[in-house]
C-alpha cells in the first residue's frame, strides 16, 4: 500500500507539473528576484561606465598633454610632434604586460570574450577581469588606440554581473541573464541607448528570446539609462539636423545602394581584421609584443591623420552634421581603417562600435556627393546604421542604436532599408561576423538564427506508434512467456500492460520477465502481469508537445514511454527517441522539398481550357 501511495503521489505531482508548464511561456516567478538583482547590477554598471569614460579621459590627458584631468579630449590636438608615434607603442607595451601577467582575456574587443564566457564557462568571469579590462581598455584608447568604449564596457559590465551572480545560488541560465544584464547596463549608460542595448543582448549574447531573460536585462538597461542622466547627462550623443519624413522612391533606392556599399565595406573590414590577426600569428615573437607593433602602426597613422586617433566622437558628430571636408572623409576611410584593423588584429584591447560608426559616416560622406540631397548628415547617418547592421549582423540593433544616438525618428524607414540590405550582403558573402569569427577560430561554432523548435509545435499524437503489442494485466507470466520467447524479431522493447478498461497498469520488458523467472523459478509463472509490471515509469499525454517529452526523457533516463489519454488515463500508444527523429525528418522535408501547389489555368481563344506551362523551374 505505501508503494502504491507513493506511485500515485508521483503521478499527481507530475500531472500538476505538466498543467503548470504548458503555456505560451515557461517563465516562473523566479524571474522576480532575478530582475531585482539585475536592476541592482544595472545601477552599478552605470557607475562602471562613468569610471571607464573618466579613465579614458585621464589616460588621454596624461599620455598626450601631461596633465591630470578626466575630461574626454581628442588626442589630435597634442603638440608632441613626431614623438606622438611613441605614445601608442608605450600604451600597447603596458597592455601586453597586463595580458601576459594579469589575464589574457583582456585582449580583444570584448564582445567575443563575453560570448565565450556565456557559451563555455557557464557565464563565469573571473573577478580580476572586472578590474583589468577597463584599465587596459582605457590605456589602449587613451594612448591613441582607434577604438570605442562599448566593447570594454560590455565585457566589464558582464564581469560585474557575473561576479554578483556568483555570490548567490543560481543556475547557469540565471548567471547568463545577470551577466548579460551587466553588459546591457554598461552599454545603455555609455551611449544613452537603453533599447539598443537590450536588442544587442538578444541578438548577440542571450541566444534566446524568453521572458525569463528579457525582463531582467531590459530592467537593468532601463535603470542604467536613468542613472546615466544624473551621472553623464541626457542624450542624444550625436544630435543631427532635422531630416525629411518622406524621401521618395529615389531616396529609398539611394538607401538600397548605401546598403550594398556598406555591406561590401563591412565584409572588407571583417576580412582585414582577421587578415591582420593571421599575419601576427605568423610572427616568430611572443604575442605579448604584438600590441606594441600594432601601437607603432597607430602612431604612424596618427602622424599622417591625427583625427584617426582615439574614440573619435567629435569626428562622428561632424560627419553627422555634414561639416567635414573630403580630406577628413578619405583620412577616416583609409588611415582609420588601416590602424584599426592592424591594432585590433594585434590583440590589444578596444571596442568596434565607435570605429564602425566613424567609417560608416565617412562612407556616407562620399555617397552624399552623388546621391539625392536629403539634408545635412542624412547619408552618413544611414551609412552608419548600415555598417553596423552588416558588420555585426544585428540589423534591428543597428536601426534602434542609430535612432537613440541621434533621436531622429524620421530615418527609421531609410535605416531599415540600408541596414537590412547590408545585413543580407554580409550574410550571403561571409560565414561569420567580426564578433563571432574569433569564437569560431577557437574551435566553437555559434549559430545566430533563432527559430521555434519543431519539437515545440509537433505533438505526441502526431508521431506516436499505435500498432503495437499490448499485454492484458490479468494474464499470467506463463500465458504470455511462450509467445514472447517465440517472437525472434523483438522490435518492440517496451511492453505496455493494460487493464480490462483500457487504462495503463504499468510496463514490462522481456528482460523483466526473464529476471523474475530466474529469481523465483516456476512460482513466477503464476504471477499476473499486474503484479510484476513496473508502475513507477513516466508516461506522456497525447496532447503534449514533443519538447516536453524530450525534457522528460532527459530527466528520467527513459527513452521509451507509454502514451495515455489526459482525460481518462487510457493507454493510446508508445513514443520513443526514434519517433522524435521522425519529427525532425518531417521538419527537414518541409525545409527542403519544393513543390508547386497552385497551377495557373487560362482559356485559349478557341474556348478550350489549357494548362499553362510552369513559369518557374524547380531546382
Amino acid at each position: 500500500m505505501p508503494k502504491n501511495s507513493s506511485t500515485q503521489a508521483h503521478k499527481n505531482s507530475e500531472a500538476k507539473f505538466r498543467n503548470e508548464t504548458l503555456g505560451d511561456f515557461t517563465t516562473t516567478r523566479r524571474v522576480i528576484p532575478i530582475s531585482a538583482l539585475a536592476m541592482a547590477i544595472g545601477l552599478l554598471c552605470a557607475f562602471v561606465a562613468l569610471a571607464l569614460l573618466r579613465l579614458i579621459g585621464l589616460f588621454t590627458n596624461l599620455f598626450y598633454f601631461g596633465r591630470w584631468n578626466t575630461s574626454l579630449v581628442s588626442p589630435s590636438g597634442n603638440h608632441l610632434g613626431v614623438f606622438s608615434v611613441l605614445v601608442p607603442v608605450a600604451g600597447a607595451l603596458i597592455i601586453g604586460v597586463m595580458a601576459k601577467y594579469g589575464s589574457e582575456r583582456i585582449r580583444g574587443h570584448g564582445i567575443p570574450e563575453a560570448i565565450e564566457s556565456i557559451l563555455l564557462n557557464g557565464s563565469r568571469i573571473e573577478p580580476k577581469i572586472a578590474l583589468l579590462k577597463p584599465i587596459s581598455s582605457a590605456i589602449s584608447i587613451g594612448s591613441g588606440g582607434p577604438f570605442g568604449a562599448e566593447g570594454p564596457i560590455i565585457m566589464t559590465g558582464g564581469a560585474v554581473g557575473s561576479m554578483v551572480a556568483q555570490l548567490f545560488h543560481l543556475t547557469s541560465a540565471e548567471r547568463k541573464t545577470l551577466l548579460v544584464a551587466g553588459a546591457a547596463g554598461g552599454m545603455s549608460a555609455t551611449f544613452a541607448a537603453p533599447v539598443a542595448a537590450v536588442l544587442l543582448a538578444v541578438e548577440l549574447l542571450l541566444f534566446e528570446w524568453k521572458p525569463r531573460s528579457l525582463i531582467p536585462v531590459a530592467l537593468a538597461s532601463a535603470v542604467a539609462a536613468v542613472a546615466r542622466r544624473y551621472l553623464l547627462g541626457f542624450g542624444p550623443l550625436f544630435p543631427v539636423p532635422a531630416h525629411p519624413l518622406f524621401i521618395g522612391p529615389m531616396g529609398l533606392l539611394g538607401c538600397a545602394l548605401v546598403g550594398i556599399l556598406a555591406g561590401g565595406l563591412s565584409a572588407l573590414l571583417t576580412v582585414s581584421v582577421y587578415a591582420a590577426e593571421d599575419a601576427f600569428q605568423r610572427l616568430p615573437i611572443h604575442w605579448m609584443w604584438w600590441p606594441a607593433l600594432g601601437g607603432l602602426a597607430i602612431g604612424l597613422g596618427g602622424l599622417i591623420f591625427p583625427q584617426a586617433l582615439g574614440v573619435g566622437y567629435d569626428t562622428i558628430g561632424e560627419l553627422l552634421q555634414g561639416s567635414v571636408t573630403t580630406h577628413v572623409i578619405l583620412g577616416v576611410l583609409l588611415v582609420k581603417w588601416f590602424i584599426w584593423a592592424v591594432s585590433l588584429g594585434s590583440g590589444t584591447a578596444g571596442g568596434v562600435l565607435a570605429p564602425l560608426l566613424m567609417m560608416g559616416g565617412a562612407l556616407g560622406g562620399l555617397e552624399a556627393m552623388f546621391l539625392p540631397n536629403e539634408g545635412a548628415g542624412f547619408w552618413p547617418l544611414i551609412s552608419m546604421g548600415a555598417i553596423l547592421g552588416g558588420t555585426m549582423r544585428s540589423p534591428f540593433t543597428s536601426i534602434v542604436f542609430a535612432f537613440e544616438l541621434t533621436h531622429d525618428a524620421n530615418v527609421f524607414l531609410p535605416l531599415l532599408v540600408g541596414s537590412v540590405i547590408a545585413h543580407a550582403f554580409t550574410v550571403l558573402t561571409l560565414k561569420r561576423s567580426i564578433l563571432t569569427e574569433k569564437v569560431a577560430r577557437r574551435g566553437y561554432h555559434l549559430s545566430r538564427e533563432y527559430a521555434v523548435d519543431p519539437l515545440e509545435i509537433l505533438f505526441v499524437r502526431e508521431v506516436m506508434r499505435t500498432t503495437i503489442a499490448v499485454l492484458p494485466a490479468a494474464s499470467t507470466i506463463a500465458q504470455i512467456h511462450a509467445s514472447l520467447s517465440s517472437d525472434h524479431r523483438q522490435k518492440q522493447r517496451l511492453l505496455p500492460v493494460v487493464n480490462a478498461d483500457g487504462t495503463l497498469a504499468g510496463v514490462l520488458t522481456r528482460k523483466d520477465i526473464r529476471d523474475r523467472i530466474n529469481q523465483e523459478g516456476n512460482a513466477a509463472l503464476q504471477r499476473t502481469l499486474s503484479e510484476v509490471a513496473r508502475t513507477n515509469t513516466s508516461d506522456v499525454y497525447s496532447d503534449e508537445p514533443l519538447r516536453v517529452v524530450v525534457y522528460r526523457m532527459a530527466e528520467t533516463g527513459f527513452t521509451r514511454m507509454p502514451v495515455v489519454d489526459r482525460a481518462n488515463g487510457k493507454f493510446l500508444g508508445l513514443i520513443s527517441l526514434d519517433d522524435l527523429l521522425k519529427a525532425r525528418a518531417r521538419h527537414l522535408e518541409e525545409e527542403r522539398r519544393r513543390e508547386r501547389t497552385l497551377k495557373l489555368r487560362f482559356f485559349l481563344p478557341s474556348g478550350r481550357l489549357a494548362e499553362e506551362k510552369d513559369i518557374s523551374a524547380n531546382p
